[in-house]
Protein backbone atom coordinates (compact mmCIF):
# COMPACT_ATOMS: atom_id res chain seq x y z
CA UNK A 1 0.00 0.00 0.00
CA UNK A 2 1.53 3.55 -0.74
CA UNK A 3 1.99 5.72 2.20
CA UNK A 4 -1.06 7.59 2.15
CA UNK A 5 -3.66 7.78 4.40
CA UNK A 6 -6.47 5.13 3.13
CA UNK A 7 -9.60 6.39 5.64
CA UNK A 8 -10.69 9.68 7.12
CA UNK A 9 -12.37 10.64 10.63
CA UNK A 10 -16.12 10.97 9.67
CA UNK A 11 -16.45 6.94 9.62
CA UNK A 12 -14.90 4.30 12.12
CA UNK A 13 -13.10 1.72 10.68
CA UNK A 14 -14.98 -1.55 9.90
CA UNK A 15 -13.22 -4.34 11.11
CA UNK A 16 -14.48 -8.15 10.87
CA UNK A 17 -11.94 -10.30 12.29
CA UNK A 18 -11.58 -14.27 11.67
CA UNK A 19 -10.75 -16.47 14.88
CA UNK A 20 -12.24 -16.58 18.46
CA UNK A 21 -8.73 -16.90 20.60
CA UNK A 22 -6.59 -15.07 22.59
CA UNK A 23 -4.84 -13.10 19.73
CA UNK A 24 -8.72 -12.95 18.27
CA UNK A 25 -9.59 -11.55 21.66
CA UNK A 26 -6.65 -9.06 22.19
CA UNK A 27 -7.13 -7.48 18.83
CA UNK A 28 -11.01 -6.95 19.62
CA UNK A 29 -10.11 -5.22 22.70
CA UNK A 30 -7.70 -2.84 21.09
CA UNK A 31 -9.97 -1.98 18.54
CA UNK A 32 -12.73 -1.58 20.70
CA UNK A 33 -10.84 0.38 22.58
CA UNK A 34 -10.19 3.38 20.10
CA UNK A 35 -12.83 5.77 18.36
CA UNK A 36 -11.23 4.96 14.68
CA UNK A 37 -12.39 1.60 14.79
CA UNK A 38 -15.23 -0.93 15.57
CA UNK A 39 -15.41 -4.60 15.20
CA UNK A 40 -18.75 -5.78 13.60
CA UNK A 41 -18.49 -9.35 12.75
CA UNK A 42 -16.42 -12.26 13.87
CA UNK A 43 -16.04 -15.78 12.02
CA UNK A 44 -15.09 -18.96 14.38
CA UNK A 45 -14.12 -22.39 14.33
CA UNK A 46 -17.51 -23.14 15.98
CA UNK A 47 -21.14 -21.74 16.56
CA UNK A 48 -20.59 -21.89 20.27
CA UNK A 49 -17.35 -20.19 20.60
CA UNK A 50 -18.31 -17.41 17.98
CA UNK A 51 -21.68 -16.83 19.80
CA UNK A 52 -19.37 -16.34 22.79
CA UNK A 53 -17.31 -14.55 21.75
CA UNK A 54 -19.56 -12.45 20.06
CA UNK A 55 -21.38 -11.65 23.02
CA UNK A 56 -18.31 -10.31 25.04
CA UNK A 57 -17.20 -7.97 22.36
CA UNK A 58 -21.20 -6.69 20.85
CA UNK A 59 -20.24 -8.15 17.23
CA UNK A 60 -22.32 -9.88 15.46
CA UNK A 61 -21.59 -13.38 14.23
CA UNK A 62 -21.18 -14.98 10.83
CA UNK A 63 -21.26 -18.54 9.94
CA UNK A 64 -17.82 -18.82 7.87
CA UNK A 65 -14.41 -16.57 6.96
CA UNK A 66 -15.87 -16.78 3.25
CA UNK A 67 -19.13 -14.26 4.53
CA UNK A 68 -16.59 -12.15 6.17
CA UNK A 69 -14.51 -11.23 3.28
CA UNK A 70 -17.09 -10.13 1.52
CA UNK A 71 -19.66 -8.56 3.61
CA UNK A 72 -19.64 -5.33 2.32
CA UNK A 73 -19.41 -2.67 5.07
CA UNK A 74 -15.78 -4.35 6.80
CA UNK A 75 -12.75 -1.90 5.76
CA UNK A 76 -9.97 -4.37 7.72
CA UNK A 77 -9.86 -8.18 7.78
CA UNK A 78 -8.23 -9.94 10.85
CA UNK A 79 -6.56 -13.29 10.58
CA UNK A 80 -5.93 -14.88 14.13
CA UNK A 81 -7.17 -18.21 13.02
CA UNK A 82 -5.52 -22.31 12.31
CA UNK A 83 -2.06 -21.43 10.20
CA UNK A 84 -3.27 -23.55 7.47
CA UNK A 85 -6.13 -21.36 6.60
CA UNK A 86 -4.73 -18.39 6.67
CA UNK A 87 -3.08 -17.92 3.26
CA UNK A 88 -6.53 -18.30 2.01
CA UNK A 89 -8.54 -16.29 3.55
CA UNK A 90 -5.70 -13.39 3.08
CA UNK A 91 -6.22 -13.82 -0.48
CA UNK A 92 -9.84 -14.00 -0.53
CA UNK A 93 -9.90 -10.50 1.43
CA UNK A 94 -7.36 -8.70 -0.73
CA UNK A 95 -9.33 -9.84 -3.98
CA UNK A 96 -12.38 -8.37 -2.37
CA UNK A 97 -10.86 -5.57 -1.79
CA UNK A 98 -10.18 -5.15 1.91
CA UNK A 99 -6.91 -4.46 3.90
CA UNK A 100 -5.33 -7.54 5.67
CA UNK A 101 -3.84 -8.05 9.05
CA UNK A 102 -2.94 -11.14 9.96
CA UNK A 103 -0.73 -12.61 12.46
CA UNK A 104 2.65 -15.15 11.50
CA UNK A 105 2.67 -16.42 9.06
CA UNK A 106 1.51 -15.32 6.39
CA UNK A 107 1.12 -18.56 4.49
CA UNK A 108 2.90 -22.24 5.36
CA UNK A 109 4.98 -21.85 2.16
CA UNK A 110 7.15 -19.27 1.37
CA UNK A 111 6.13 -19.24 -2.57
CA UNK A 112 2.57 -18.58 -1.83
CA UNK A 113 3.26 -15.71 0.78
CA UNK A 114 4.98 -14.36 -2.01
CA UNK A 115 1.77 -14.46 -4.33
CA UNK A 116 -0.10 -12.56 -1.70
CA UNK A 117 2.06 -9.68 -1.04
CA UNK A 118 2.06 -9.31 -5.04
CA UNK A 119 -1.81 -9.53 -4.60
CA UNK A 120 -1.28 -6.31 -1.90
CA UNK A 121 0.44 -4.00 -4.19
CA UNK A 122 -1.85 -4.97 -7.12
CA UNK A 123 -4.73 -3.96 -4.94
CA UNK A 124 -3.05 -1.28 -3.37
CA UNK A 125 -4.29 -2.56 0.16
CA UNK A 126 -2.47 -3.20 3.76
CA UNK A 127 -0.77 -6.12 4.25
CA UNK A 128 0.44 -6.53 7.90
CA UNK A 129 2.08 -9.87 9.02
CA UNK A 130 1.97 -9.28 12.82
CA UNK A 131 5.15 -9.72 14.43
CA UNK A 132 4.80 -8.20 18.31
CA UNK A 133 7.66 -9.45 19.25
CA UNK A 134 10.25 -7.31 17.65
CA UNK A 135 7.93 -4.68 19.83
CA UNK A 136 8.78 -6.30 23.09
CA UNK A 137 11.00 -5.15 25.60
CA UNK A 138 13.09 -8.71 25.15
CA UNK A 139 13.99 -7.83 21.39
CA UNK A 140 14.51 -3.95 22.19
CA UNK A 141 16.76 -5.07 25.38
CA UNK A 142 18.77 -7.37 22.71
CA UNK A 143 18.97 -4.63 20.16
CA UNK A 144 20.22 -1.45 22.45
CA UNK A 145 22.73 -4.03 23.95
CA UNK A 146 24.48 -5.63 21.40
CA UNK A 147 27.20 -2.82 20.61
CA UNK A 148 28.08 -4.00 24.47
CA UNK A 149 29.36 -7.12 23.18
CA UNK A 150 31.58 -6.33 19.89
CA UNK A 151 31.10 -8.49 17.38
CA UNK A 152 28.98 -11.07 17.82
CA UNK A 153 29.90 -14.74 16.38
CA UNK A 154 27.73 -16.68 17.63
CA UNK A 155 24.03 -16.88 18.95
CA UNK A 156 21.85 -19.78 20.69
CA UNK A 157 17.84 -19.45 20.70
CA UNK A 158 15.70 -21.86 22.92
CA UNK A 159 12.04 -22.51 23.61
CA UNK A 160 11.10 -25.47 25.15
CA UNK A 161 7.56 -25.81 26.36
CA UNK A 162 6.88 -28.57 28.97
CA UNK A 163 3.08 -29.61 28.40
CA UNK A 164 0.88 -32.76 30.00
CA UNK A 165 -0.98 -33.95 28.16
CA UNK A 166 -1.06 -32.49 25.22
CA UNK A 167 -4.92 -31.76 23.53
CA UNK A 168 -5.96 -32.46 20.27
CA UNK A 169 -5.65 -29.05 19.00
CA UNK A 170 -4.65 -27.57 16.08
CA UNK A 171 -0.86 -26.66 17.83
CA UNK A 172 -0.45 -30.27 17.54
CA UNK A 173 -1.45 -31.07 13.88
CA UNK A 174 1.06 -31.93 11.19
CA UNK A 175 -1.28 -29.96 8.95
CA UNK A 176 -2.67 -27.19 10.95
CA UNK A 177 0.00 -25.93 12.41
CA UNK A 178 2.58 -26.15 9.85
CA UNK A 179 6.67 -27.08 10.10
CA UNK A 180 7.12 -26.27 13.61
CA UNK A 181 10.15 -22.97 12.91
CA UNK A 182 7.23 -21.81 10.23
CA UNK A 183 4.46 -21.59 13.14
CA UNK A 184 7.16 -20.34 15.30
CA UNK A 185 8.37 -18.28 12.91
CA UNK A 186 9.08 -15.55 15.51
CA UNK A 187 12.10 -17.83 16.30
CA UNK A 188 13.85 -17.09 13.08
CA UNK A 189 13.04 -13.09 12.46
CA UNK A 190 14.41 -12.35 15.65
CA UNK A 191 17.64 -13.32 14.27
CA UNK A 192 17.10 -11.74 10.42
CA UNK A 193 16.47 -8.94 12.11
CA UNK A 194 19.03 -8.33 14.19
CA UNK A 195 21.82 -9.85 12.04
CA UNK A 196 20.10 -9.79 8.41
CA UNK A 197 21.12 -12.38 5.63
CA UNK A 198 21.11 -16.27 5.94
CA UNK A 199 23.76 -18.07 3.72
CA UNK A 200 22.55 -21.25 4.76
CA UNK A 201 20.79 -23.44 6.97
CA UNK A 202 20.76 -27.28 8.57
CA UNK A 203 17.83 -28.84 10.36
CA UNK A 204 16.95 -31.57 12.55
CA UNK A 205 13.22 -32.39 13.78
CA UNK A 206 11.88 -35.20 15.16
CA UNK A 207 8.41 -35.66 16.15
CA UNK A 208 6.21 -38.24 18.78
CA UNK A 209 2.82 -39.09 16.85
CA UNK A 210 -0.34 -39.31 18.81
CA UNK A 211 -3.01 -42.07 18.37
CA UNK A 212 -5.21 -39.94 16.37
CA UNK A 213 -3.62 -39.43 12.90
CA UNK A 214 -2.92 -36.34 11.76
CA UNK A 215 -1.67 -35.37 15.39
CA UNK A 216 1.45 -35.48 17.50
CA UNK A 217 2.46 -35.22 21.35
CA UNK A 218 5.96 -33.62 21.11
CA UNK A 219 7.99 -32.09 18.47
CA UNK A 220 11.22 -30.93 18.07
CA UNK A 221 13.91 -29.22 16.08
CA UNK A 222 17.23 -27.51 15.74
CA UNK A 223 18.23 -25.65 13.10
CA UNK A 224 21.60 -24.07 12.42
CA UNK A 225 21.71 -20.95 10.70
CA UNK A 226 25.20 -19.39 9.08
CA UNK A 227 24.58 -15.75 8.15
CA UNK A 228 26.35 -14.00 5.73
CA UNK A 229 28.21 -11.77 7.99
CA UNK A 230 29.51 -14.76 9.63
CA UNK A 231 27.58 -15.11 13.15
CA UNK A 232 26.36 -18.98 13.14
CA UNK A 233 23.18 -19.27 15.10
CA UNK A 234 21.12 -22.34 16.35
CA UNK A 235 17.48 -21.75 16.71
CA UNK A 236 16.13 -24.56 19.51
CA UNK A 237 12.35 -25.29 19.41
CA UNK A 238 10.48 -27.85 21.14
CA UNK A 239 7.63 -28.52 23.13
CA UNK A 240 4.92 -31.43 24.36
CA UNK A 241 4.64 -34.36 26.52
CA UNK A 242 8.54 -35.39 26.27
CA UNK A 243 9.57 -32.41 28.08
CA UNK A 244 10.19 -31.76 31.53
CA UNK A 245 11.09 -28.15 31.99
CA UNK A 246 10.59 -25.67 30.36
CA UNK A 247 13.71 -23.52 29.12
CA UNK A 248 13.38 -20.07 27.52
CA UNK A 249 17.08 -18.80 26.61
CA UNK A 250 18.73 -16.32 24.32
CA UNK A 251 22.69 -16.15 24.73
CA UNK A 252 24.24 -14.11 22.31
CA UNK A 253 28.44 -14.47 21.91
CA UNK A 254 30.77 -11.69 20.91
CA UNK A 255 34.51 -10.61 21.40
CA UNK A 256 33.73 -8.01 24.30
CA UNK A 257 31.28 -10.09 26.10
CA UNK A 258 28.44 -11.96 26.46
CA UNK A 259 24.24 -11.71 26.38
CA UNK A 260 22.47 -14.12 28.26
CA UNK A 261 18.25 -13.76 28.76
CA UNK A 262 16.41 -15.82 30.39
CA UNK A 263 12.70 -15.59 30.02
CA UNK A 264 12.53 -11.64 31.02
CA UNK A 265 15.95 -11.51 33.07
CA UNK A 266 19.04 -10.62 31.01
CA UNK A 267 22.36 -9.68 32.01
CA UNK A 268 25.45 -8.61 30.43
CA UNK A 269 28.90 -11.16 31.46
CA UNK A 270 32.02 -10.42 30.98
CA UNK A 271 34.26 -12.93 33.18
CA UNK A 272 33.69 -12.38 36.56
CA UNK A 273 31.73 -8.89 35.77
CA UNK A 274 28.06 -9.22 35.41
CA UNK A 275 25.56 -6.33 34.66
CA UNK A 276 21.17 -6.70 34.66
CA UNK A 277 19.84 -5.82 32.32
CA UNK A 278 16.13 -4.30 32.47
CA UNK A 279 13.52 -5.90 30.42
CA UNK A 280 10.46 -4.26 29.80
CA UNK A 281 6.97 -5.92 30.41
CA UNK A 282 5.13 -7.73 27.26
CA UNK A 283 1.95 -6.24 28.20
CA UNK A 284 0.26 -3.99 25.65
CA UNK A 285 1.95 -4.88 22.48
CA UNK A 286 -1.25 -6.37 20.98
CA UNK A 287 -2.43 -2.66 21.65
CA UNK A 288 0.62 -0.89 20.18
CA UNK A 289 0.74 -2.99 16.82
CA UNK A 290 -3.03 -2.29 16.71
CA UNK A 291 -2.44 1.60 16.96
CA UNK A 292 0.22 2.06 14.53
CA UNK A 293 -2.20 -0.47 12.10
CA UNK A 294 -4.74 2.59 12.40
CA UNK A 295 -2.19 5.43 11.88
CA UNK A 296 -1.06 3.75 9.06
CA UNK A 297 -4.53 4.02 8.06
CA UNK A 298 -5.45 7.09 8.85
CA UNK A 299 -2.45 9.21 8.81
CA UNK A 300 -0.07 7.09 6.44
CA UNK A 301 2.46 6.41 9.25
CA UNK A 302 5.51 3.34 8.22
CA UNK A 303 4.46 0.66 10.50
CA UNK A 304 7.43 -1.00 12.39
CA UNK A 305 7.94 -4.04 10.02
CA UNK A 306 7.22 -4.86 6.59
CA UNK A 307 5.73 -7.93 5.03
CA UNK A 308 8.88 -8.45 2.90
CA UNK A 309 10.95 -8.99 6.30
CA UNK A 310 8.11 -11.69 7.47
CA UNK A 311 8.95 -13.13 4.28
CA UNK A 312 12.04 -13.38 4.30
CA UNK A 313 11.61 -15.34 7.83
CA UNK A 314 9.33 -17.22 6.30
CA UNK A 315 12.03 -18.31 3.50
CA UNK A 316 14.32 -19.17 6.32
CA UNK A 317 12.48 -21.59 7.88
CA UNK A 318 11.15 -23.24 4.64
CA UNK A 319 14.73 -24.21 3.84
CA UNK A 320 14.90 -25.71 7.60
CA UNK A 321 12.11 -27.57 6.98
CA UNK A 322 13.88 -28.77 3.21
CA UNK A 323 16.96 -29.71 5.32
CA UNK A 324 14.90 -31.41 8.02
CA UNK A 325 13.47 -33.57 5.29
CA UNK A 326 16.83 -34.41 3.14
CA UNK A 327 19.22 -34.31 5.47
CA UNK A 328 21.04 -31.81 3.79
CA UNK A 329 22.40 -27.99 4.06
CA UNK A 330 20.31 -25.92 2.23
CA UNK A 331 22.56 -23.03 0.49
CA UNK A 332 20.77 -19.81 -0.27
CA UNK A 333 22.27 -17.98 -3.51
Amino acid sequence: MKNSAAFTMSHPIKVGIVGTGYAASKRAEAFQADDRAQVIVVAGNTPEKTEAFCQAYSVVPLDSWQQLVSHPDVDVVVISNINRDRASIARAALLAGKHVVTEYPLALSYREAEEILALSQQQNKLLHVEHIELLGGLHQAIRQSLPEIGDVFYARYVTITPQRPVPRRWTFHYQMFGFPLTAALSRIHRLTDLFGTVASVTCQSRFWDAPESGYYTACLCDAQLRFTNGLIADVIYGKGEVFWDSDRTFELRGDRGTLIFEGETGNLIRGEEKTAIEVVSRKGLFVKDTQMVLNCLTRGTPLYINPEASLYALKVAEAAERSAITGKTIEFS
